[in-house]
């Protein structure tokens, strides 16, 4: 008789090659604390002495938290759902290794380069140009043979293109110091030409086919019309940042903020709803809030010629919005493709309303005497919410499935 083995999985490295979002989504989960703990260290807390980084703290900052923290766990998305989207087979195992090899790689010597080190910094930027372009080029793949037709797909591929664009102009930078000009461009770019756009493609395609196979009478609402106007709208905004048309942003920015409003009114299911589900809208809900600061500091800037919320619109919407939609999205993934419930663990809950105090935390920090404390504090929440959830990720991502299927 043949016995069937109950023995608990084991982690092992052949696992990761198993899906898509397997190498790319332990990248992200690895760089999520990774960075953060560089960055709590760089602070005016300095739990220890650090050496000095090739390049200025505050842009390192900025470099990793919007070209590699979020970026493995896009990829590990698109490169999964993407074939789905249009109806062909998964992709194969060298469509998607090299961009996490490419990602990992490149996030590890980009923290290793940190620690003075500007040699293993150029290369670890290298690292992640390659790993984007041979992502680029598998999902390009799948766009052509579907002749081009999916609007969500073509979205989401066009903020990817403009993300890698802006992280050319990051490399060109480090080899041409002077020109601060490109820094300044690439750090503009990103934000609202790479990630918004991808968030809010996928929010408009996802979360209402998620409410309309759990809530019982729910309308979808998804018109084809909020992409284009998304699209126009961010690239407004852009050019305004480029050409420093801050008292005008609000002509970009009043716009998006009445499209989140529409979108989070629409969108949200009025019946009861699973907690994997009301995650999802709660981080939703950050995009409008992102945008009335934004809003705010534009119009203030023009009466006053000051920035008297600083940094905190964009904290809004990087910390809340995408960190909150990361960790609802990302733990939906995790749990659905690796055999699991489609509930949200305890360590999820602990990371989404932790990610919801470092927002406001980061939030206030810039309406505080005491910035950089609340700035450390802030960390410290981040840190604290995505430990366990990391963890308990990484373990799944290294492990078979739960139910055994392959995949």
């Amino acid at each position: 008789m043949q016995t069937i083995s109950t023995a608990p999985p084991w982690p092992s490295i052949p696992a990761l090659a198993a899906a898509p979002h397997r190498m790319l989504f332990l990248a992200g989960a690895f760089n999520v604390l990774a960075a953060m703990t560089w960055w709590m260290l760089s602070l005016r807390w300095q739990l220890v002495a650090l050496p000095t980084p090739p390049v200025p703290a505050g842009w390192a900052h900025a470099f990793i938290m919007t070209f590699q923290v979020f970026t493995p766990f896009i990829f590990g998305f698109a490169l999964t759902v993407f074939p789905r989207w249009m109806g062909q087979p998964e992709l194969g195992r060298w469509h998607y290794l090299p961009v996490g090899l490419g990602l990992l790689g490149g996030q590890v010597l980009v923290l290793a380069g940190l620690w003075g080190f500007p040699h293993l910094l150029h290369l670890g930027v290298v690292f992640t140009v390659v790993g984007w372009a041979s992502g680029l080029c598998s999902l390009g793949s799948v766009l052509w043979r579907d002749g081009l037709r999916l609007w969500h797909g073509l979205s989401v591929f066009f903020a990817l293109a403009f993300g890698w664009f802006a992280l050319l102009l990051f490399a060109l930078w480090l080899h041409r110091p002077d020109d601060a000009m490109l820094v300044f461009a690439a750090f503009k770019i990103a934000p609202f030409a790479f990630l918004l756009p991808v968030y809010l493609s996928v929010v408009h395609r996802m979360l209402p086919f998620f409410a309309g196979n759990v809530v019982p009478g729910y309308v979808m609402w998804r018109p084809q019309w909020v992409l284009p106007t998304m699209w126009l709208l961010v690239m407004v905004h852009v050019v305004l940042e480029l050409m420093h048309g801050y008292a005008w942003l609000w002509l970009a920015d009043l716009p998006l903020l009445a499209l989140g409003s529409l979108m989070v009114w629409r969108m949200w299911p009025r019946g009861a709803m699973p907690g994997l589900l009301r995650v999802l809208f709660i981080a939703l809900a950050w995009f409008p809030v992102a945008m009335a600061l934004f809003v705010g500091q534009s119009l203030w800037f023009a009466w006053s010629g000051e920035f008297a919320l600083g940094r905190a619109p964009m904290h809004a919407l990087a910390i809340g919005f995408f960190g909150s939609m990361l960790v609802a999205m990302v733990t939906r993934v995790t749990q659905g493709h690796s055999g699991r419930l489609l509930v949200m663990p305890v360590v999820a809950w602990v990371a989404f309303w932790g990610v919801q105090l470092a927002a406001l935390t980061r939030v206030a920090a810039e309406l505080r005497p005491d910035f950089w404390a609340w700035q450390a504090l802030a960390g410290g929440l981040w840190l604290a919410a995505f430990v366990p959830w990391a963890l308990r990720s990484a373990w799944i991502y290294l492990t078979p499935r739960a139910d055994g299927r392959p995949g």
